[in-house]
């Protein structure tokens, strides 16, 4: 009899087998992406190279710079969070692999019952009965219809998107600290230039007196003068405040208090890599909040899978045993065991539409992974062609700054030369020596912006995380 109960328990389990064929779960396949015409590279030649597999370490070559980037990868607070979500998502991979171990629990009990004598038994049992209990229950569930396994690849691609944040937030910081750094260098020169005017101009007051002394000219010509002066000073104050503020976030990036940053000199700055920004293809395998949205999408489609194959029936083994008896002196006796085995296969019939819900929530979230998806590649392409076309404007706007800024330090020269021979007014020199101030901090802010879009097309194409 007890072969023939365990024959029969076995054909159901396995009986479901046949039709897994028919009711398995899909496998993920990644959807057809246009990656032919990502963005736009008008001057760059594009190859299988591209300049987001160098390190950090080899694009930039300032050592200060480099050592700021290093300290910010150690300590920045974003970095930790991000790791610590890695860390949780690899707790749940380890639980999805385990899905397919069967459950074992063991209890140990002891139960008293004293029934009332007006009750059913109440007139037989009259004294309280005991009974000790030690027992184990296992339990394990076929993966039939692949639920299981679609768990588990859920939790993968949830932990490989942890990964891929962790990834990113690594891009964006080694980003963040390569601009600032050089964005405090570019106002380290302009207050050095704007020190240097306001100087020249203190100066400048006191030739005016002189020549306003000497009648040659008014009093309006003085204060024009002095106006310079406070006008210098305001950008003066300004540049030091921002440098200040500037510090303050980039203490923050270490993961540090506010403090003075050292640093070197944005004359002393290049980089020299080649601009080579690879197939837009490679953005696939390199842009880690593109495969973190990829990830994501993998997530979704499982527990689409999941939600699908709840609505199939369930096979499940369960096997109870242990030592039973109402004597505390004959608990673990031989005569105390008892087993029970079962074997069930249950079909959901009424839920309320909890299963049928879960479905489609589960396929609109698929819909709506995929579309983020899709928008996350947009977005990384845009920003490319946005870094390329950048850089190209601001190395063209240098060329032509440089040519303004001789143009007005000449024009400022020959007017103060001018002036002091009488051949022309004030308000031409006044001029003059604001557009030249002007002239000499668009330069700075033009080099600046170019050394920044090299860091944004790094950043772009996915460099930083290696």
């Amino acid at each position: 009899m007890k072969i023939q109960s365990t024959y029969k328990i076995l054909v159901l389990v396995t009986a479901p087998l046949l039709l897994q064929s028919c009711f398995v779960a899909k496998n993920y396949e990644r959807p057809n992406m246009e990656t032919e015409r990502l963005y736009r590279t008008d001057n760059l030649p594009q190859d299988s190279v591209s300049m987001a597999n160098i390190s950090w370490r080899d694009l930039f070559e300032d050592k200060q710079l480099q050592s700021y980037i290093e300290k910010a990868l150690e300590n920045n607070l974003d970095i930790r969070i991000a790791l610590q979500s890695v860390v949780a998502a690899e707790a749940y991979l380890k639980q999805g692999k385990a899905g397919y171990y069967p459950t074992l629990s063991g209890t140990a009990s002891f139960t008293r019952t004293k029934n009332s004598q007006n009750s059913q038994f109440g007139s037989f049992f009259t004294r309280p009965l005991e009974q000790f209990e030690l027992s184990g229950a296992l339990s394990w569930e076929a993966d039939v219809w692949g639920k299981i396994r679609s768990n588990k690849r859920a939790f993968g691609a949830s932990y490989l998107q942890s990964v891929s944040a962790h990834q990113a937030v690594k891009t964006e910081l080694v980003a963040a600290i390569a601009n600032m750094y050089y964005q405090l260098m570019a106002l380290d020169k302009q207050r050095d230039i704007t020190k240097k005017t306001l100087e020249a101009r203190k100066s400048s007051l006191e030739t005016t007196q002189a020549l306003k002394d000497a009648g040659l000219v008014t009093e309006v010509a003085v204060k024009q003068t002095a106006a310079q002066v406070h006008t210098a000073e305001i950008i003066l104050i300004d540049l030091e405040n921002n440098i200040k503020l500037l510090e303050n976030s980039f203490s923050i990036l270490l993961g540090e208090a506010p403090h003075g940053i050292i640093r070197g000199s944005l004359d002393d700055q290049s980089i020299n890599t080649d601009l080579k920004t690879g197939v837009p293809y490679l953005l696939l395998a390199n842009r880690p909040d593109v495969m973190q949205a990829e990830y994501a999408l993998i997530n979704n489609f499982e527990l689409t899978n999941v939600a699908r194959s709840s609505m199939y029936p369930s096979v499940t083994l369960r096997a109870n045993g242990g030592f039973q008896s109402l004597e505390f002196d004959n608990w673990l006796d031989a005569s105390s065991l008892f087993s029970q085995l079962v074997g069930s296969l249950t079909e959901p019939i009424f839920n309320g539409r909890r299963l049928r819900t879960q479905l489609e929530v589960a396929k609109a979230r698929q819909e709506q992974a995929l579309l983020t998806y899709k928008k996350t590649l947009l977005t990384a392409g845009r920003e490319v062609s946005d870094a390329l076309y950048t850089y190209d404007a601001e190395t063209q706007k240098l060329k032509a700054r440089q040519k303004e800024l001789n143009a007005y330090t000449t024009a400022e020269e020959y007017s103060e030369e001018l002036l002091n021979n009488g051949l022309v007014n004030y308000l031409e020199v006044l001029t003059a020596r604001q557009n030249a101030l002007s002239s000499e901090l668009g330069y700075v802010d033009s080099q600046y912006a170019q050394l920044s879009a090299i860091v944004e097309l790094y950043r772009a194409l996915g460099g930083g995380w290696k």
